[in-house]
């Protein structure tokens, strides 16, 4: 699956963007998939490390009676930063549309690093009382802002810089960014939990991964500045700024505006297909490290391996994904495997908590994130070929924040609910498989978009 391979030529340039195909060869179209991936996986490292280190959080920031009230409001608070994500959606995704996909990008680097700069320097409940806690909510609020425009644009700009026949290739590279970063996260957190004491663990050894995610942010914004911009007259409008020859750059309607007026029906059945998706991707890659460290009692240098082991398969997976899903087609995919994994979500907690060993809970990691790869993929694909190039990266942040605010970011949140109330270390189980059907439903009412123009 070699990126050359899925260079667009003359003939087969498709939706991308005419002087992109033109003028980049296969090499360039590598560093920018490169780039583009590289600053996203960035951006997601902290919200990686934050529910890996949920437990220890909810102990010095929310000192409540209880280790399980203590990890709800921890992972409470992970789900907060989703609530601000349709509003950065709105707000970023609409400037992506105006001022261009990498001013965008470039500013939610800056965003997450001061998010981060937050987490990583805030001081305890027992230091400052409840000025700690409210802290942590501000830099979860800031980054979740950040994000909300963030996947938008740079999700944009992968599927733009594809062909017709090469967009679910080029779009699975924003699944591979997220775990690639969950695979750094995890071997940082495995790291820091074998190596240090436990008491130096919860007195500061927590807050290194996000001193190094708030020191990354920069690095990404100098990544990015070499990429070409693909929404039409931004690059010329700059040239002009810094000395060029002045072009005539259209005047863009309001995106929000446009796409709430004729793209209700999109931004609907995109929202309630990704309810599926982003719950099996939250509770799988995130949210059964700290199942197995709370409900299974393993140790969380061995529970993090979970983690690691659905982020690497999911690196493989997902460019595979995207290609198949140009091949075959996107509804094709997308609906045999989340019709699998409904199926076989149950059977794999009975399984994990029947026999809760290392080998059995990575292998059963396993194989639901290889399904979870191919069901997510040809999802996120198809949110941004749901809009024209000029409301594209505010109708997918839109979409896509909508759906993963809720059932995504208070995933975890929901998870330990319902296993408090219902008593029953199954209970994740029937979450998973109530989003899966549900997002099934708005899947006959969308027309297929691999293969086709969709500017």
């Amino acid at each position: 699956m070699d990126l050359s391979a899925a260079h667009p030529s003359r003939a087969d340039s498709g939706s991308a963007n005419p002087a992109i195909a033109s003028a980049a060869s296969p090499a360039g179209h590598a560093k920018a998939i490169a780039a583009i991936t590289l600053g996203n996986g960035l951006e997601f490292f902290d919200f990686t490390i934050y529910s890996f280190f949920a437990t220890i959080i909810g102990k010095l920031y929310f000192p409540v009676e209880g280790s399980m009230a203590q990890l709800m409001l921890a992972a409470g608070t992970f789900g907060v930063g989703f609530i601000m994500r349709p509003v950065g959606g709105i707000v970023l995704g609409g400037y992506a549309d105006r001022a261009g996909r990498k001013a965008a990008m470039s500013l939610t680097l800056w965003l997450m690093t001061l998010g981060s700069a937050l987490i990583a320097f805030a001081p305890t409940y027992a230091t400052i009382g409840l000025a700690a806690p409210a802290l942590i909510v501000l830099a979860r609020l800031i980054q979740g802002f950040a994000l909300g425009g963030e996947v938008g644009a740079s999700t944009s700009l992968l599927m733009e810089y594809g062909s017709d026949k090469t967009r679910g290739f080029y779009g699975s590279w924003q699944f591979v960014s997220q775990g690639l970063n969950t695979v750094c996260g995890s071997l940082l957190g495995v790291a820091l939990a074998s190596w240090m004491s436990a008491p130096s663990l919860e007195s500061w050894g927590w807050r290194i991964p996000f001193v190094i995610g708030m020191a990354m942010g920069p690095v990404g914004v100098y990544i990015r500045r070499h990429l070409n911009e693909t929404l039409p007259g931004v690059e010329a409008c700059a040239s002009a700024h810094d000395g060029g020859e002045p072009a005539h750059t259209p005047v863009r309607s309001l995106p929000v505006r446009e796409i709430f007026s004729g793209h209700a029906r999109s931004i609907v059945c995109g929202v309630v297909t990704t309810i599926g998706g982003t719950a099996a991707n939250y509770i799988v890659l995130f949210y059964l490290s700290t199942y197995a460290i709370r409900i299974l009692h393993m140790p969380m240098s061995l529970a993090l391996w979970a983690a690691w082991t659905a982020a690497v398969v999911t690196v493989i997976c997902a460019p595979f994904a995207g290609a198949l899903s140009d091949r075959i087609g996107r509804k094709r995919v997308f609906w045999v495997s989340r019709v699998l994994l409904i199926a076989v979500v149950y059977p794999a907690f009975m399984v994990i908590n029947a026999v809760p060993t290392v080998p059995v809970l990575l292998s059963v990691v396993a194989g639901l994130a290889v399904l979870v790869a191919f069901t997510a993929v040809p999802n996120i694909v198809m949110l941004p070929e749901l809009f024209p190039r000029q409301i594209r990266a505010t109708g997918m942040s839109i979409v896509y924040c909508l759906g993963v605010s809720i059932f995504g970011g208070f995933a975890q949140f929901f998870a330990t609910w319902l296993i408090d109330l219902t008593g029953s270390n199954l209970a994740p189980a029937w979450y998973l498989i109530g989003c899966g059907v549900v997002s099934l439903l708005p899947l006959p009412f969308m027309r297929e978009t691999a293969g086709r123009p969709i500017d």
